[in-house]
């Protein structure tokens, strides 16, 4: 088996990494990310950079998570499938379903996978349309750029919801469960410094964010 379990990943379920956004300097706010990330501060790593923009570091980690959670989740695909997971959930209580609000309005039942596929490529979709996520640098932002990251990262939280609550025994057994754990620390740390996901959202994973959040 190969890093993280890819060989027997499906080329849909697993996307290519994503590039920075914004040009070069989306190049520089990446290095800075790796950077401080390498120094194992996750708290300090999460802070804007000064004299940077909002923007572009919302933009620039967005990438990144969904690079993250698309490798996280591409571990998985020979267990979590619509017969093991015909409903995309967070444990008992927690069942969501799949609507982008443009060839899906009224929200659909799927599997998890498939409502992973939907959501990979949904978000693949804003990432590469330059008028959400600028490529060029000096382009301007739209003004509903931060409403796009607060929902891709909500989301994402999902699927991290559903890997926790459905699949992290299989996690351990691949010895991935530190990877994971690391992750998810990164992302919530992130998500909680710039309020980008409403406290209702992070319901099914409370006591593991607030023990994150402790430390």
């Amino acid at each position: 088996m190969s890093l993280f379990g890819l060989g027997s990943r499906s080329q849909k379920t697993f996307r290519p990494k994503k590039g920075s956004p914004s040009g070069s300097k989306g190049v520089q706010l990446k290095k800075h990310i790796d950077a401080t990330l390498g120094a194992g501060n996750l708290r300090e790593a999460v802070k804007l950079p000064i004299g940077e923009d909002l923007n572009e570091w919302l933009a620039v980690n967005t990438v990144d998570f969904f690079n993250q959670v698309n490798i996280l989740y591409a571990t998985l695909t020979e267990f979590c499938t619509p017969s093991t997971c015909p409903t995309m959930t967070a444990g008992p209580k927690y069942e969501y379903r799949w609507a982008d609000g443009v060839t899906i309005k009224k929200p659909l039942v799927v599997s998890a996978p498939q409502y992973v596929d939907y959501l990979m490529d949904w978000i693949e979709a804003q990432l590469d349309n330059e008028a959400i996520f600028p490529q060029k640098f000096g382009v301007p932002f739209p003004p509903n750029f931060q409403d796009v990251v607060k929902t891709i990262l909500k989301r994402l939280f999902r699927v991290y919801a559903h890997i926790y609550l459905s699949h992290f025994q299989k996690v351990v057994s691949l010895k991935e469960e530190a990877h994971l754990n690391t992750c998810f620390k990164h992302f919530v740390l992130f998500t909680t410094e710039f309020g980008l996901i409403e406290k209702v959202e992070l319901a099914p994973l409370e006591e593991i964010i607030e023990s994150i959040l402790q430390r």
